[in-house]
């Protein structure tokens, strides 16, 4: 594109150089006379003939290495308007296409030289038409560089997405307006673009239904643990159904066993010696006219029987209800019976209490007490102990007896689940105490010996009252 203007210029020069010397000939042959034309006239004219066809030679060659590049360089840019990868047209103010590329008409499905004059909105689809003649209008009115994209549908049928890029070409002197035009085909960007948009949702969706999976198996963890409870907590309620069904069996055996030991007692010692008392008042009644001394001596004997007899009776409703329990209180009641419990078994026993335990009604002392019995019982039979200190403490809103001794351990865990224990023993008193609403607790380890811990309330306080006093628990810390 270059070589034209100097070409020009060159013959230009040529030219002129060619007709001053025409024109210093004419001169020259109107000035002189002709003459004869000498040998060295010719020769020198024969030199300027071949010195003029150089000229002419290397003109030529010049023009021929011109036309060359121009070839090249029109080669080049043919090869790069016309395959290139995108479609480029050029299009005047109606929308009609004035050039077009290979690639666009490849593009378009319609040979180049039947597209000329052709609108290329008629190759736009109908539902994107109003977009693609906006688009123009703003190309040729100068607002810059403008784009759209539209769907292209070729005569064959088919359809691609397209890309428009649009610019208003210089309009040089009175020549009409028109544009350039880029059109590319995005459809494998937009099925890029949509594959990535389903990438996204399925993954939103997998991350949905990790989640959904991840929350059902933590309900499934759930009902798993809720089943193992309900297992354990069935497995608790057939093991307090078994203890209380020992302990029904218990609390019969012992209420037998109690009365056997009461008909027992009251046939072998109160029957013996109301029978001996009936048979000393015959033995009075021969002798009364007989031997006064003897019969003084005989009243007297009957008289301590009668005596033993009453003391017995006393002894056994002690044992079943000590009176001195309704009548003085708590206290009394047991320092009474572990002074006889001492003085029985040689086990030396201690009492601290504070006076406010009589605040308690007559079933939670009554509770106590019993409790307090049963220890002391158990400790006499199994701890081989040689001391046993029982004390009564105020809380915030009970009383806590603890029964300490210095005996043998055992295992607490056993000792309440045992089936054959014949007397009520550690169950029984676990079930006194909560028939009142207190709490009871066992720790037995050795070298330690045994402690009883009983928390009753004074008055209707919920079991979470005793826990906030801060010391009593179900189980012993």
């Amino acid at each position: 594109m270059k070589t034209k203007p100097a070409h020009s210029a060159k013959t230009a020069a040529l030219r002129d150089r060619a007709e001053a010397r025409l024109r210093k000939q004419h001169k020259n042959q109107r000035s002189k006379p002709e003459e004869p034309k000498s040998a060295f006239d010719i020769q020198r004219l024969l030199h300027e003939l071949q010195v003029h066809q150089v000229e002419l030679e290397m003109q030529n060659n010049e023009l021929q290495e011109a036309r060359d590049r121009t070839e090249m360089l029109l080669e080049k840019y043919t090869d790069l308007y016309d395959f290139s990868p995108v479609g480029y047209l050029c299009m005047d103010e109606e929308g009609r296409i004035l050039e077009v590329n290979l690639t666009g008409a490849a593009l378009l499905g319609v040979g180049r030289s039947q597209l000329i004059k052709r609108r290329l909105s008629a190759f736009v689809a109908p539902e994107n038409r109003p977009v693609f003649l906006d688009f123009l209008e703003k190309a040729f009115a100068g607002a810059g560089k403008q784009v759209c994209e539209a769907t292209i549908l070729k005569e064959n049928g088919a359809s691609f997405c397209a890309n428009f890029h649009g610019t208003a070409a210089v309009p040089v002197g009175d020549s009409p307006k028109w544009c350039r035009v880029v059109i590319s085909d995005i459809t494998v960007l937009k099925e890029s673009e949509e594959a990535h948009r389903r990438l996204e949702a399925l993954a939103t969706v997998n991350l949905e239904l990790r989640r959904e999976i991840a929350r059902r198996q933590a309900v499934e963890e759930s009902l798993r643990k809720s089943e193992q409870h309900k297992s354990q907590l069935l497995e608790q309620s057939h093991a307090m159904q078994q203890q209380l069904r020992s302990l029904s069996r218990q609390v019969l055996q012992a209420q037998e066993e109690e009365r056997k030991r009461i008909s027992r007692e009251l046939h072998d010692v109160i029957a013996q010696t109301l029978t001996g008392i009936n048979i000393r008042l015959a033995t009075l009644k021969k002798e009364a006219g007989l031997n006064i001394k003897g019969f003084d001596r005989n009243i007297a004997r009957t008289q301590r029987l009668v005596e033993k007899s009453v003391d017995i009776v006393h002894q056994f409703a002690r044992e079943l209800r000590p009176a001195v329990l309704d009548d003085l209180g708590l206290i009394p009641a047991l320092h009474s019976f572990m002074k006889s419990f001492t003085a029985r078994t040689g086990v030396r026993s201690h009492l601290t209490a504070f006076a406010g335990v009589e605040q308690l009604d007559t079933p939670r002392r009554t509770v106590l007490f019993r409790v307090a019995q049963e220890a002391l019982t158990n400790v006499a039979r199994h701890a081989k102990a040689s001391q046993v200190d029982v004390s009564i403490q105020k809380l915030h809103a009970a009383a806590r007896m603890e029964i300490k001794d210095n005996g043998r351990s055992f295992v607490v865990a056993v000792a309440f689940h045992a089936t054959g224990n014949r007397r009520l023993g550690l169950l029984g008193m676990r079930e006194r105490v909560e028939m009142v609403g207190g709490t009871f607790c066992v720790k037995s380890a050795p070298g330690h010996g045994t402690s009883i811990r009983v928390d009753v309330p004074f008055g209707h306080v919920p079991k979470n009252e005793l826990k906030k006093s801060g010391n009593s628990t179900l189980k012993c810390p």
